[in-house]
């Protein structure tokens, strides 16, 4: 394997060793930092190792290595040594071999398996809120399954499911924030009515930090991540518009067209639009109250204005 920077992590006895597949993703990358920040020793296990240079500063207690999940070699190997492993892989799009039921199910299984094997203490599948093996939508059923896949190779794995995830480099908030301020007219999904409790991403890589580093009361749980206020998606974009200090016109968009315009979009590389995004739209995004959130983690969640703030500014 390539290392990066540091190709001899030494752990020594007593110290955690926590494992991040994805480590260099949206998400992932700053799962990495919270754990660092709390004295964890961190390798971040991706395809594009490279990405983390520079992400990190902290001598041995941080390594980037390239594994694949799709390859049992590379990660068992990554999992070795280690005291907990958060997966937090993901894939949005299909294509070539890579698909939804390779990434979500068979890779994360084998990734749960692996980790059992190695007897790590604590594993943690970040999967999304509304994942649902019964479901119609294939990529939501899919996520079910993979919830399924990963608790019964690692009974006691901790499952996450944050609610759509913003921050300043988002596909998500930072859309809405472009399409505000160059639009005359803003095409909303279907009526607006859609429900959504948007999560900040650095919330949520706080909240997995604890939970990686945290007490055995954590494991074989399932924890729901919204933000501190649930909107329409009208009343969202409203509210982006209201901080960007712009008066917006909404207009209806009926599902259908959009369904139409993503199958059109989807043969575009990297298109900003697909089917399965506007079957996520049709669904309300917002967290189960029975479930354990933020505040069981002694968390209080931040709201879109600090993201949309910082999204002004950097842009």
């Amino acid at each position: 394997m390539d290392d990066i920077p540091n190709p001899s992590l030494t752990i020594r006895p007593g110290e955690k060793l926590a494992v991040v597949f994805g480590g260099s993703g949206f998400l992932g990358r700053r799962i990495v930092k919270r754990l660092l920040h709390r004295g964890i020793a961190v390798r971040a296990a991706s395809r594009h190792p490279d990405r983390a240079r520079g992400e990190q500063d902290h001598g041995e207690f941080f390594t980037a290595i390239k594994a694949d999940i799709l390859d049992q070699d590379q990660v068992a190997e990554a999992v070795s040594g280690a005291s907990a492993i958060v997966n937090a892989v993901s894939l949005y799009s299909e294509h070539g071999d890579l698909t939804f039921e390779r990434v979500h199910v068979e890779a994360a299984s084998g990734l749960a398996t692996a980790a059992r094997d190695a007897s790590v203490e604590s594993y943690i599948q970040i999967s999304g809120i509304g994942s649902d093996p019964s479901s119609r939508s294939r990529y939501i059923r899919v996520r079910g399954g993979g919830e399924e896949a990963v608790t019964a190779a690692f009974p006691d794995a901790i499952i996450v499911r944050p609610a759509v995830m913003t921050g300043t480099d988002d596909a998500f908030l930072t859309m809405i924030v472009r399409l505000v301020r160059v639009l005359p007219v803003y095409p909303l999904f279907g009526s607006g009515d859609t429900r959504l409790q948007p999560a900040f991403v650095e919330d949520v890589a706080e909240a997995v930090a604890r939970l990686a580093s945290g007490t055995a009361e954590y494991r074989g749980r399932i924890f729901e991540f919204g933000g501190p206020r649930v909107y329409t998606y009208r009343d969202l974009v409203r509210e982006v518009s209201r901080l960007l200090g712009i008066h917006t016109r909404l207009v209806s968009v009926p599902f259908p067209a959009w369904r139409a315009l993503a199958t059109f979009a989807e043969v575009v590389p990297g298109a900003p639009l697909t089917r399965n995004q506007i079957e996520l739209m049709e669904r309300d995004n917002v967290a189960d109250t029975e479930q354990p959130g933020f505040h069981e983690l002694g968390m209080e969640p931040r709201d879109i204005d600090e993201v949309v703030r910082a999204i002004r500014e950097k842009s």
